[in-house]
């Protein structure tokens, strides 16, 4: 006769959870990440992915706490490791943001505020400069293996914040909060240049028109800006990458930090 097969109640508990906690927490870091996150990725997709993920990382991990997965401590620990999925895919979204900022004080410089269209992964709309730039991003950090490095980061956050039922420390909500504010330094850094050139460009023919009304500059002081602006562009394509690079270097030292920072 063959063997019976028996599972028990217990071991079906502790294969629920060593499946489900991990899960969770890779599920909400995809679903807000670059790349991963993005509304044109189907559902169904992001779940076959956390859910591949979790298969392949869970063996690896820690013993898990003695906590059913239907009980009151394991609802928290669901609620965590939902927060800190979220948290760490939020720290990583910064830096795409920044760069949309960038493409917004860009475009507002050069007269293309109303050069606008219905972006569904922002669910607004959203300047084309803003958008383009958003785009070579994302290609730059495919280029890079960014989001190889960010499932790398994701896997190593188990072991600097393990699946626990003590609370979360406050002082990581705090450093993602403060890490907000490098949106608005690194945005304005990449769009620096432009900026100041097109200032630069505005103030000339500002004297210009003062000193030759009847030259009537600002007749053409749209299409001069815009050209203007289009050759900066042209000029900071190259050092667009290496910025980047440090950027996304940043997003993923965040990630490990905010963990670190999590740990109570």
């Amino acid at each position: 006769m063959s063997p019976v097969l028996s599972v028990t109640s217990a071991q079906l508990s502790a294969w629920m959870v060593a499946f489900l906690w991990p899960f969770i927490r890779m599920l909400a870091l995809i679903s807000t990440a670059p790349i991963f996150g993005e509304t044109l990725v189907q559902r169904p997709v992001k779940v076959g992915l956390a859910a591949l993920l979790a298969i392949a990382i869970g063996p690896t991990l820690d013993p898990m706490p003695a906590i059913p997965v239907i009980s009151a401590g394991g609802v928290w620990i669901i609620m965590q490791q939902l927060l800190i999925g979220v948290a760490m895919g939020f720290s990583m979204r910064l830096v795409f943001t920044a760069v949309q900022m960038a493409g917004d004080f860009a475009g507002l410089q050069m007269g293309l505020s109303f050069a606008s269209f219905f972006d569904p992964t922002s669910g607004g709309n959203t300047m084309v400069l803003a958008s383009m730039l958003n785009m070579l991003a994302m290609l730059i950090f495919l280029a890079v293996d960014g989001h190889l490095m960010v499932i790398a980061t994701l896997a190593e956050s188990f072991h600097t914040l393990p699946i626990a039922d003590a609370p979360l420390a406050a002082s990581g909500w705090q450093f993602l909060v403060l890490a907000g504010g490098h949106v608005f330094a690194a945005g304005l850094m990449l769009a620096l240049p432009l900026v100041a050139a097109l200032l630069t460009l505005n103030l000339a023919m500002g004297i210009l028109n003062r000193a030759s009304p009847q030259l009537s500059i600002f007749a053409v002081g749209f299409p001069l800006t815009l050209l203007g602006g289009m050759l900066i562009l042209q000029q900071m394509m190259p050092h667009l990458a290496p910025f980047l690079e440090q950027e996304f270097a940043f997003g993923l030292a965040n990630m490990l930090h905010l963990t670190q920072a999590l740990r109570p």
